[in-house]
């Protein structure tokens, strides 16, 4: 069977790599199976401190495949909700992932694959890349979690105005929009993905993650209640290894080495 979604581990850093490059990496239901077993293993993984997710070929991903949907052998709306399932774990696994998650964007980024690069911590996209949610012009509402993302990043009147006209959205305007971290040269995305997680060796993993749920908890909590949790997540990371490391280092005027 085609290998529909490739992992390899190089010193630390899981590249994820969709591969239907033919159909620009849409996916069918067995792909994005495949995409959420393989960030849950990378959760766990010790050996992996960072995950990079790219497409194969000239784009990211182009969402789901409507052939698929279409040949699923019962009606659009089953088909949609039997992988919307699948697809909302993998989403799930990126934003519970204790670690960094940047995506490479190269090409088009659409429909799903729009959701999934909103999900990531980092965006990393190439100039001539283009990103468009394209759910409303095939007649569909957004989902991977772009409607709690996308507002959270650029505001409610840009959210709803993406939503209602679907214009292609290009590197710069994604930039100016707060919808991508930086937008490099053609052919240098998944290589600045890559230098992103070796930037973050400074920082403590414990802290990140502590800091990545407190984040995204903060969405549903009330200010009195994020504070307690802000509270007691501190009080967990300065007893952690890397705390006490990191106040040692401070302390003797040195550079931390974290675990």
């Amino acid at each position: 069977m085609e290998n529909l979604v490739k992992l390899d581990v190089i010193e630390g850093i899981a590249r994820v790599t969709l591969n239907r490059p033919k159909v620009f990496n849409a996916f069918c239901l067995t792909m994005i199976q495949n995409l959420a077993e393989k960030l849950i293993g990378l959760a766990m993984d010790k050996r992996v401190r960072g995950v990079i997710i790219a497409g194969e070929g000239r784009a990211f991903c182009s969402g789901a495949d409507l052939k698929w949907v279409s040949d699923f052998g019962r009606s659009y709306g089953e088909a949609f909700h039997e992988l919307a399932a699948r697809y909302h774990q993998a989403i799930l696994e990126i934003r519970r992932m204790p670690k960094p998650v940047v995506v490479a964007i190269n090409g088009i980024a659409a429909g799903g694959g729009f959701s999934i690069a909103l999900a990531c911590d980092f965006r990393v996209m190439e100039a001539s890349a283009v990103l468009r949610q394209v759910y409303t012009s095939n007649g569909l509402s957004i989902d991977g979690g772009g409607t709690f993302t996308l507002p959270r990043l650029v505001g409610l009147a840009r959210a709803t105005e993406i939503a209602a006209f679907d214009r292609p959205i290009s590197a710069e305007q994604a930039l100016s929009w707060g919808l991508v971290t930086e937008v490099v040269e053609d052919g240098r995305a998944a290589q600045r993905a890559i230098e992103l997680i070796e930037e973050m060796k400074t920082v403590a993993l414990s802290s990140f993650t502590a800091c990545k749920k407190l984040i995204n908890d903060s969405f549903n909590t009330s200010f009195e209640t994020q504070l307690e949790e802000e509270r007691e997540t501190l009080s967990w990371c300065a007893e952690h290894p890397n705390g006490r490391e990191g106040i040692a280092a401070f302390l003797e005027k040195r550079k931390p080495r974290y675990t």
